[in-house]
């Protein structure tokens, strides 16, 4: 595994706004955006990422130095399930880049003259069960729409609209300076008609001579399976309608992963706790345990430890654009009765007189199998 310090291209003693600078270059040259199906600019990406995750927390950052990469992985149980491409991007949208430079937020006065609308960004909350599946969802969008009294246009009539006087038709203003290094020329937007090129004489009664007003839309959304918190679909020209009949801009969806009642994620596999009785684990038994498609049936074996956990192949999520599906993690939790009516607890005390109920430090399959089932 590379050198984190290495992948940002900074030295050791490299600063906040170093680190930043650097992971923004980097995540820029290799967002999926700009790299469709290009799996080795995101494998870089999330690369990036991770070694910016780790460098910017000084806690993180004084393990790494100290200890390597040693000192800040770690997995469940045994699982390093590692940094992933929606990881990456949250990594990527919690520092305030993307939306601004891929999504046409907070323009330049170049952009306003192509007269087009703003971006929205919307936050959906996806169930377990839905991300399994995949889901069709409608949105209602409170947004601006073009006036239907004008079409858009801004203008009460036909003839509203005049060449602007002082920049003549052209949107810009230029300035034109002597020194002693030559001539230069300032050219910037026109005050007068901020840069469409024209001036409106006679504006709409409806929308003023915007040519927008609020209103509302339904958008359908198709969440396709495997996704996860951090991802995030864009549907264009379903934004703001733009000034003066100008483009519409983008509607950008970002999933957000519900927190389940019994399933906890673990990129495409799932875990559930199964709580089993005493007699249950020693004797073995045939349990129904819930999954993200209904009820299924697990076989619990004879001597099962406590925490041992059972895979059910294919119960988890599917590979996000992939023919794979994760599996389902059963890890196995005893249960200890607090409180015992005489009867049982007389048949506890005939069984703790037994030998074969303690465990023996001269039973070495003892302890192989408690290490099988941490590991």
């Amino acid at each position: 595994m590379r050198d984190y310090y290495e992948i940002l291209g900074v030295v050791k003693h490299a600063g906040e706004e170093e680190l930043k600078k650097a992971y923004r270059k980097l995540a820029m040259k290799y967002h999926p955006d700009r790299n469709p199906g290009d799996s080795e600019a995101e494998q870089k990406f999330k690369e990036a990422a991770e070694a910016y995750e780790i460098l910017k927390d000084p806690q993180k950052r004084q393990r790494y130095d100290r200890f390597g990469h040693s000192g800040v992985k770690g997995g469940f149980d045994g699982f390093d399930f590692g940094v992933d491409l929606s990881d990456a991007l949250r990594t990527f949208m919690s520092e305030g880049f993307g939306f601004g430079d891929f999504f046409g937020m907070g323009r330049s006065a170049s952009a306003n003259r192509n007269q087009r609308g703003r971006d929205l960004q919307v936050r959906l909350g996806l169930t377990l069960e839905e991300i399994a599946s995949g889901v069709e969802k409608k949105l209602k969008l409170k947004k601006d729409v073009v006036c239907d009294v004008c079409e858009g246009s801004g203008a009460a009539s036909r003839d509203a609209y005049l060449s602007c006087p002082q920049c003549r038709g052209s949107g810009e203003v230029r300035q034109v300076s002597q020194s002693l290094f030559g001539q230069f020329v300032n050219i910037t937007t026109c005050s007068r008609c901020g840069g469409h090129g024209r001036v409106l004489k006679d504006p709409c009664k409806a929308c003023h001579g915007d040519g927008r007003k609020k209103g509302e839309s339904i958008v359908k959304v198709e969440v396709p399976a495997g996704v996860t918190s951090g991802n995030y679909i864009t549907l264009r020209g379903e934004g703001n309608a733009g000034p003066r009949g100008g483009t519409s801009g983008d509607v950008i969806i970002l999933f957000d992963e519900i927190e389940h009642e019994y399933f906890e994620r673990h990129g495409d596999d799932i875990l559930y706790n199964l709580p089993l009785s005493f007699s249950q684990v020693v004797l073995g038994d045939e349990v129904e345990v819930p999954t993200l498609t209904g009820k299924a049936k697990l076989s619990i074996q004879p001597g099962t430890q406590a925490n041992k956990i059972l895979r059910m192949r294919n119960k988890g999520i599917p590979q996000l654009h992939g023919a794979g599906r994760g599996d389902q993690l059963v890890r196995v939790v005893v249960w200890t009765p607090t409180k015992l009516s005489a009867d049982a607890r007389k048949l506890f005390e005939e069984l703790a007189k037994s030998e074969s109920t303690r465990p023996s430090v001269k039973d070495r399959s003892f302890f192989s199998r408690v290490k099988e089932a941490v590991l």
